[in-house]
């Protein structure tokens, strides 16, 4: 009997090594991995690595209720989101990849990389991650509203819970996230993925830009840079980076151009809003611009809004999407002309919208991850009249 706990006793012993020799490995893949050489190296405190927690298989399968179908939040290009309680009460949202992700293993380390290492109220704060031979989980706080599109897009009741101060505040704290990974963090970051969905709201409504997978790390000294493989959601893709592969912070104004917009009208980007021809949101807001901007205002909100804030928001939504990155603001300009007392804004130039053969329909579904190389793309322009 004794010697059959002892030989139990022993392997117990080495699987528990071998789980901490695999973390361990993966700690150092991550400290070697090619876009983190520009970042700090990484804490090894025992259980931490990168100042985050490693959680145990059991204990997020535990928590999960066994990954059950009533705990599921939701699913992204990284696979399903469920929602768990620890044994200690504290909620959490894992994500857990899927096999048949389009993302993977480089996504799951960058997010890792980058959102580790960024503190700021308007960014989703992730706790630890978790591996296991194929499973790769990441751990984040639990975000109670659910994301941006749950409410902007949803049905009445909900488009109600989001009365004007909440999405001006919204919009305000979107911009400040974005500020913060343009300027203010140690690294300049680009989020390229920046979408109503990847929004989340917690208690009190303040958004939290979340979803890291597809961002990148810019040097001090780097403006832009270039790619042949376009990745991202159709609508929210700047056209320089769609036509060309070159993407910037500008790319990111353009992302928040649009949601800006969105959170105004409560309409989606890529439906149709022109009888004649197929024009997005932004090509119909531009042409209501001409003549009474007000039309595309959310019909629950329409008549408590302030009309000042509204048209400023909507003048600044048509500057982030202009065609020229070079005549879109930056961030700080942004937030500058956001919380600006003096209701004058440059005037938008003409943006371009565009819209693919497989959007022009009433109920277009957002598909969350393209993948394509630069020149399979065929994009028409559409002119405004």
């Amino acid at each position: 009997m004794l010697a059959i706990i002892i030989v139990l006793m022993s392997i117990f012993l080495y699987l528990r090594w071998r789980r901490m020799k695999l973390e361990e490995k993966f700690l150092k893949e991550l400290m070697t991995y090619d876009r983190a050489r520009d970042v700090e190296e990484l804490d090894d405190g025992g259980n931490r690595g990168h100042n985050l927690l490693i959680y145990s298989f059991a204990t997020i399968k535990t928590a999960t209720n066994g990954f059950s179908f009533k705990n599921r939040l939701g699913q992204g290009g990284f696979g399903p989101v469920y929602k768990g309680r620890l044994t200690e009460g504290q909620e959490i949202a894992i994500k857990r990849l899927s096999s048949s992700s389009g993302q993977g293993l480089e996504e799951f380390k960058n997010e890792l990389i980058l959102i580790a290492k960024l503190q700021h109220m308007n960014l989703v704060r992730l706790l630890g991650f978790c591996i296991q031979g194929e499973e790769k989980l990441l751990v984040y706080e639990y975000m109670p509203n659910k994301s941006l599109d749950f409410f902007i897009f949803g049905d009445e009741s909900r488009r109600k819970l989001l009365d004007w101060k909440k999405r001006f505040n919204i919009i305000e704290g979107i911009g400040q996230g974005l500020l913060y990974l343009h300027k203010y963090s140690r690294l300049r970051i680009i989020h390229r993925d920046l979408k109503a969905s990847n929004i989340l709201l917690d208690a009190e409504m303040n958004p939290k830009i979340s979803d890291f997978g597809l961002a990148r790390i810019f040097k001090a000294n780097e403006s832009e840079a270039n790619t042949s493989t376009v990745v991202g959601t159709r609508g929210y893709m700047s056209p320089e980076y769609i036509m060309e592969g070159i993407f910037s912070t500008k790319s990111d104004v353009y992302s928040f151009g649009v949601l800006v917009l969105e959170i105004v009208s409560g309409r989606k980007i890529l439906n149709v809003y022109h009888q004649d021809r197929p024009l997005n949101l932004v090509g119909y807001a531009w042409e209501q611009w001409k003549g009474n901007a007000l039309e595309i205002v959310e019909p629950t909100i329409k008549n408590s809004a302030p009309k000042d804030e509204v048209l400023k928001c909507i003048n600044l939504g048509l500057l982030c999407v202009e065609q020229s990155p070079l005549n879109r603001p930056t961030m700080s300009d942004v937030l500058s002309m956001l919380t600006s007392e003096d209701p004058e804004l440059p005037m938008p130039r003409q943006p371009a919208f565009y819209i693919g053969s497989s959007t022009v329909t009433a109920n277009s579904n957002e598909k969350q991850i393209e993948r394509y190389t630069v020149n399979e793309i065929s994009i028409s322009e559409m002119d405004g009249r």
